[in-house]
């Protein structure tokens, strides 16, 4: 008898970012990752779609920039 293990029984954990420090390289405010590609493309003339959004909202969670 073995017993499965499902991962609807485990909570789900809040982590925080990553943080990389960029002195002189980031203004004073954080900044996320999905944000500085979400600028890079935009500036490159790539349009942005609805998976942009949630693309961004995940780097933003997963890195972030500081002074």
């Amino acid at each position: 008898m073995s017993r499965k293990t499902t991962t609807a029984n485990k909570p789900k954990i809040k982590r925080e970012p990553h943080r990389l420090r960029l002195p002189g390289f980031v203004a004073d405010q954080e900044i996320g990752l999905g944000d500085v590609i979400k600028r890079a493309t935009y500036a490159m003339g790539i349009k942005p779609c609805g998976g942009c959004e949630r693309r961004a909202a995940m780097l933003n969670q997963w890195m972030t920039f500081t002074r």
